[in-house]
């Protein structure tokens, strides 16, 4: 019983990260109907730019988190003024393969801009684990939680309560109507990616503080995909819902069904679950369909 609610309690606490790449996501898609596979790449680039701040240019801990803030969002503001303002209005499918060919240059890039900078950042958290009901909980995954649910409750906050969130979802709605009512569509798209560009400097560092990677953080993009789509493209609900339920999903399989089938299915647990929740609920388990005037 102690082993099961160890790993739940791991799993929980993964997915808690995870809800955070997954907001990134679903901030991009709110706002723009616009699916960002190069999110992974994102997440990286935010971590290894936090590690650059600490490492490089030896800022300290809050310094580099700025440092890697301002990066990212220069990034996502210079992205939105050479490339996504000749896209607007155009079709879905030539914005999808932008963000994959974003992707594979920033993957290609990241070895010689990052190639020389470790990969950890030094946080003031204790490394001695925490022991409650017999659970060893590292301290930096709690930390972890208590960051993932604030970004998570204030991007929920402004998308629902300001004028700039409900903007982006005018946006979302119909480009062209936003347009005609006077929504300035360039400037508010770009506010959407410089918060894409935040959330993946608080995802890369809070999962380099947690599992101590570097660039293996772009895989998580592949993670992200299953999560939002389980969850619902659009819905903060259910990314949180979604990235809780892989954690969970994935900590459980490593324990119990990896030793007995080999390492690896864990991997793909999420995938199965997917299907699963795919052949139920088509629009995932909080999306909706779009309404149309028949």
């Amino acid at each position: 019983m102690l082993f099961f609610a160890s790993l739940l309690v791991d799993g929980i606490l993964a997915g808690s990260v995870y809800a955070v790449m997954a907001l990134a996501f679903v901030v991009v898609y709110k706002a723009s109907r616009m699916i960002n596979f190069a999110l992974g790449e994102w997440v990286m680039f935010g971590s290894r730019l936090a590690a650059t701040g600490v490492h490089g240019v030896g800022l300290g801990p809050a310094g580099a988190l700025a440092f890697a803030g301002a990066a990212m969002v220069a990034l996502a503001l210079a992205f939105n003024r050479v490339v996504l303002r000749r896209l607007v209005g155009q079709p879905l499918i030539g914005i999808i393969m932008v963000t994959l060919g974003l992707g594979a240059l920033m993957r290609g890039m990241a070895p010689l801009l990052f190639g020389g900078v470790p990969a950890a950042i030094p946080l003031p958290i204790p490394q001695e684990p925490l022991v409650m009901l017999g659970i060893r909980i590292p301290v930096g995954r709690l930390v972890a939680l208590v960051v993932a649910v604030a970004a998570i409750a204030g991007v929920g906050a402004f998308f629902r309560w300001s004028r700039t969130g409900v903007a982006l979802r005018a946006l979302a709605d119909d480009q062209q109507v936003a347009l005609s009512m006077g929504i300035d569509v360039h400037r508010h798209l770009a506010i959407a990616w410089g918060m894409v560009g935040v959330l993946a400097v608080i995802g890369g560092v809070l999962w380099t503080m947690v599992a101590g990677v570097g660039f293996g953080l772009v895989l998580l993009g592949l993670k992200v995909f299953p999560i939002v789509v389980i969850g619902g493209l659009d819905s903060f609900a259910g990314s949180i819902v979604g990235a809780v339920a892989i954690g969970v999903l994935e900590s459980l399989t490593a324990g119990y069904v990896d030793p007995l089938v080999g390492a690896g299915f864990s991997s793909i647990a999420p995938y199965v679950l997917l299907l699963v929740v795919l052949f139920v609920w088509p629009y995932g388990l909080f999306g909706r369909p779009d309404a149309r005037r028949l």
